[in-house]
């Protein structure tokens, strides 16, 4: 049994370095078209990553069967996790403690991103051109925008953090020394990440955006 929860946990760990970064990678350059190129560069982004050939397959095996893995087994984690930070109140194991929560809240935020667009477009009640105005009006709602700010924030720490864990549990950052350059690199990654990630859903309630929607996107928005 330990040895099939030792193997579960490294596949768990590989899986989430492989489809968590491309996952933040392709969101992140696709949503930040917006901020560089307005409702038309960011309809350029989508088209662009719908027009690879076989992105069917190269979505669903290279991001979303190992994401669902990920997002379940660590769940399941989580549920297992002993949260001590009362106890120990260190730099690390507050870092533990959080990647479990934004763990939770990274797979809430993810799925329901998911039935927001991906969703909407494969049952038809809007298309890749009218994303743009999807997030228009989930960026102009109140409550969803505070809640993708949370889960934007939760998702690239749990990326960025995740990573720095990857990197010293698979023997790649041995030693003290080694470890404190990855935490800086790392905490880098998430200021940069996040901001670009803020700044694309600021971009997205301008008005601009609302000129792309359709009568559909009231449904679909939940708003």
């Amino acid at each position: 049994m330990k040895g099939n929860s030792y193997l579960s946990r490294k596949i768990h760990s590989l899986l989430g370095v492989i489809p968590l970064s491309l996952f933040i990678v392709e969101h992140m350059l696709t949503n930040f078209a917006a901020v560089e190129g307005g409702p038309q560069g960011f309809k350029d982004s989508v088209n662009f990553l719908n027009g690879l050939p076989l992105v069917f397959f190269l979505e669903l095996f290279g991001i979303w069967l190992p994401l669902l893995f990920h997002g379940v087994y660590g769940l399941y984690i989580a549920y297992q996790s002993n949260l001590n930070t009362g106890q120990y109140q260190y730099g690390r194991n507050w870092a533990f403690t959080l990647q479990r929560i934004s763990g939770v809240i990274t797979f809430i935020f993810v799925v329901w991103h998911l039935y927001q667009t991906r969703y909407q477009v494969m049952v038809g009640n809007v298309t890749h051109d009218e994303l743009g105005g999807v997030m228009n009006g989930i960026a102009n709602n109140p409550v969803f925008f505070i809640f993708y700010i949370i889960g934007v924030v939760s998702a690239v720490f749990h990326f960025s953090n995740g990573m720095w864990a990857f990197l010293v549990s698979w023997g790649i950052t041995v030693g003290p020394r080694a470890q404190r350059i990855s935490s800086y690199i790392w905490m880098a990654v998430f200021v940069i990440v996040t901001a670009m990630f803020l700044m694309s859903l600021g971009a997205f309630r301008g008005d601009e955006f609302k000129e792309t929607a359709s009568a559909a996107l009231a449904w679909a928005n939940l708003v």
